[in-house]
C-alpha cells in the first residue's frame, strides 16, 4: 500500500484533441518561479498597452521564439494570442481543418510536450511543471473573452492567481459576527 497522491486527470475523457478548434491552453513554470521576466509599472500611464509591461528575460525571449516557432511547425496549427508573464504562459492555439489533403493533426498533448521540451533544452535546465492546462473553447463570446483576458493579463499581475504573493479568494473570511452560542468580547463596538 503507497502513500503517493493519484494525480487528477485534468483533459475530458473520449476527447480527440487533435479536432479542429481553439484551445486555452496554460503552462506554468516547475514551482511558480519567476524566471520569464518582470512586470513594468504603467506609472499612471494609461495609454501603456498592458501587454508591453512585460519585461522579458533572456529565457522569456527563448519562450516567445518557440511560440513563434509552434505556428511553423504544424501543417493548420496557430497561436492566436498569448501573454508571458513571469512564471506561467497563456495562449489560444487553433487547430484548422487539413483542407484536403488528409494529416494525422497533432494532439494538444504533443504539441506541448514538444514545445515545452524545446524550451527546456535551449535553456539547458529544467523550466516547467510537470503538466499543463487546457481548455476547450467553445463558442465565440468565450473565445473573446479569453483574448481579452490574455491581452490585459499583466495589467493585474498582483491580482493572478499565479502572482507569488496573491491571496486566495477563496480563503475562509474572518468571522466579524459572533457565530450562534458565541459570546462578543465587550471591546468590540456594535453597530446599530
Amino acid at each position: 500500500m503507497s502513500n503517493v497522491p493519484v494525480r487528477k486527470p485534468n483533459r475530458l475523457k473520449n476527447y480527440d484533441y487533435s479536432s479542429a478548434g481553439a484551445y486555452l491552453v496554460t503552462v506554468c513554470t516547475d514551482g511558480h518561479n519567476q524566471l520569464f521576466g518582470m512586470i513594468a509599472s504603467r506609472g499612471g500611464r494609461p495609454e501603456v498597452a498592458p501587454t508591453s509591461l512585460m519585461q522579458l528575460s533572456p529565457l522569456g525571449k527563448i519562450v516567445e521564439a518557440e511560440i513563434w516557432q509552434l505556428s511553423n511547425t504544424y501543417d493548420g496549427v496557430y497561436v492566436d494570442c498569448y501573454v508571458i508573464m513571469p512564471n506561467h504562459v497563456h495562449m489560444i492555439i487553433v487547430i484548422r481543418n487539413g483542407g484536403g489533403r488528409p494529416k494525422v493533426a497533432p494532439t494538444i498533448s504533443r504539441m506541448m510536450q514538444q514545445w515545452k521540451g524545446a524550451v527546456t533544452k535551449k535553456a539547458k535546465t529544467t523550466v516547467w511543471q510537470k503538466s499543463f492546462h487546457e481548455r476547450i473553447i467553445r463558442n465565440t463570446d468565450e473565445y473573446q473573452r479569453f483574448v481579452h483576458n490574455i491581452h490585459n493579463n499583466p495589467s493585474y499581475w498582483e491580482k493572478d492567481r499565479y502572482f507569488v504573493g496573491y491571496k486566495r479568494p477563496y480563503a475562509a473570511p474572518e468571522a466579524s459576527a459572533p457565530r450562534r452560542g458565541e459570546l462578543r468580547s465587550p471591546d468590540v463596538q456594535q453597530d446599530i
